[in-house]
């Protein structure tokens, strides 16, 4: 997600970095991937906490890549450098239950209970005929956090994670159904 989140605000022309703070570094692996005759995107090691905040210039958007279950250490320093906080969610009772977990505990820390970090959740991977769905959209918003968008599972993502790129790099047939899905979350990062 965080790659497809970069190359969209990198088509839009925005200077963009995308900061790996995952030790599998797989976003980092990516960027190195990626073409050099598309949109460039800066990539930043926070792999260390103390190199999170670390940027080479001015950049106009950093998107985090962090691992899932953050430490609440780690959570509190990346949200430290957030203005928006994406939560990527399955359609699944056993991932809806550890995202809400971890959206309880990010909402207690105090930037976001300041309203200086909004939580955008999203639908991630979802299977557009399953009845989860709507449970899961039930469930969040019970939780008080409303779903703002939902991404479809198709293989067109893993192809694009193979090469470096991203579905707002090409504007073809098939990817302009999935990025119409993107829209709601562009337009919450941009407020």
């Amino acid at each position: 997600m965080a790659t497809n989140l970069a190359v969209a605000l990198a088509a839009r022309g925005e200077d963009v970095a995308l900061a790996d703070a995952d030790r599998q570094k797989s976003a980092l692996a990516w960027v190195k991937r990626r073409p050099k005759h598309l949109n460039k995107i800066e990539a930043l090691n926070w792999t260390k906490e103390s190199a999170i905040g670390e940027k080479d210039k001015n950049l106009d958007a950093i998107v985090i890549d962090g691992p899932g279950g953050l430490r609440s250490e780690l959570a509190k320093n990346l949200i430290a450098e957030a203005s928006d906080i994406v939560v990527p969610v399955l359609a699944s009772a056993f991932d809806w239950n550890a995202t809400l977990k971890f959206l309880d505990g990010i909402s207690d820390i105090k930037r976001v209970r300041k309203g200086k970090a909004e939580i955008l959740v999203v639908a991630n991977r979802i299977n557009r005929r399953s009845t989860q769905v709507a449970d899961l959209e039930q469930t969040l918003s019970k939780k008080g956090y409303p779903l703002l968008a939902r991404i479809s599972d198709r293989v067109l993502y893993a192809r694009h994670a193979a090469a470096g790129t991203g579905v707002f790099d090409v504007m073809d047939n098939k990817s302009h159904e999935i990025r119409g899905q993107w829209h709601p979350l562009l337009q919450a990062v941009d407020t």
